[in-house]
């Protein structure tokens, strides 16, 4: 059984009823884990808890009280949830302390340290923490210092290594594991996200625990994409002025819109992550679409330059978080790749 509905979290969900139990509720967490694997639902589902009126066991809510109802809708006075808007490369500062004609009169931190309106407590929800920027979470720093006794604050994040030191060090970690394959094709098939229940385990064998990246899956220009480019790094053999090229342009295809463009090359680079894990994980290639081994005469063998193009597309996906200029993205990190494959000397460490 998923609690409240939500899946692959049930170990999480004891540990808050742990501390629950116990009086010895932090106020501010950090939820961190791969995108798509139910960080932001946990904390709807959280925050529905911590709101009710009559929880049954002290924790779990009951879901029918009127406090319930209006949290699991988000509707609820003593739940506020901020996220980037669509477009924004970052969570205006607006959004945490207010616009400049009203700062610390409006906004997330004013809210939140208001009295409770209808609960015995205020939720706030910061979600796509990884995009305040220095300016946002600077501006978080007061509300995380001295938080209000009676608030819990969570920042979803993909990594706690994406935060500041100082929102680190006054916020409790709890670790998301990625989801299991049945849990992602039982979120794909109760959602409609697809219609056979086959596509829905294939797309979850190749989403890596997430459904974001097994929805992405589906997309006929990436798989085919994904296809092309599994076999050319597994080949061994390619030229990282060509490749470079290519991703610049498929980048290009996703829109004009910048943000749009960084979501597509942050999938590309997800792709190489998926390659160069599996091919460490079995020890003779990664896995295309289908089921066909890849690249295991040329790649298998070498696990240190496997390791190094892992981290090296691991800085790749903390760079394109800190806004570099895509072409220089790409261009400087296939060449790495590239340098690490041909065991070049000069190749980054």
């Amino acid at each position: 059984m998923s609690w409240l509905g939500v899946e692959g979290h049930d170990a999480v969900a004891e540990q808050f009823a742990r501390a629950m139990a116990r009086g010895r509720l932090a106020n501010s967490f950090v939820f961190c884990g791969e995108a798509g694997i139910g960080k932001r639902l946990f904390a709807e589902r959280l925050a529905q808890s911590l709101l009710c009126l009559e929880p049954p066991d002290g924790f779990t809510a009951c879901g029918a009280c009127a406090s319930c109802r209006q949290a699991r809708s988000l509707t609820h006075p003593d739940l506020h949830v901020v996220t980037r808007p669509e477009g924004r490369a970052n969570i205006p500062v607006d959004l945490l302390i207010g616009d400049s004609d009203h700062r610390m009169r409006t906004g997330f931190c004013y809210e939140i340290a208001m009295k409770p309106f209808l609960s015995r407590r205020k939720v706030g929800i910061i979600d796509d923490a990884d995009w305040l920027g220095v300016e946002g979470a600077n501006s978080l720093l007061k509300t995380l210092e001295e938080p209000p006794l009676d608030s819990v604050l969570i920042l979803i994040a993909t990594s706690v290594d994406k935060q500041l030191p100082t929102i680190r060090s006054r916020c409790q970690t709890i670790r998301f594991a990625p989801l299991d394959d049945a849990a992602v094709a039982r979120i794909l098939r109760e959602n409609e996200l697809v219609s056979e229940t086959a596509e829905a385990e294939h797309l979850a064998a190749m989403g890596g625990g997430s459904v974001a990246r097994a929805v992405a899956a589906g997309d006929e220009q990436l798989r085919t994409f994904r296809a092309q480019l599994f076999d050319r790094l597994g080949s061994g053999e390619w030229d990282t002025l060509a490749l470079a090229a290519d991703i610049g342009e498929f980048v290009g295809k996703a829109g004009r819109e910048a943000a749009v463009r960084r979501e597509r090359l942050g999938q590309i680079i997800d792709m190489v992550i998926d390659f160069y894990r599996g091919a460490l994980r079995d020890g003779v290639g990664a896995e295309r679409d289908g089921g066909e081994r890849v690249g295991a005469d040329t790649i298998g063998g070498d696990v240190e330059a496997l390791e190094r193009c892992l981290h090296r597309s691991f800085e790749a996906a903390a760079q394109l978080q800190r806004n570099v200029h895509l072409t220089t993205l790409v261009d400087a990190w296939i060449d790495d790749l590239g340098r690490i494959v041909r065991h070049d000397a000069a190749a980054p460490r």
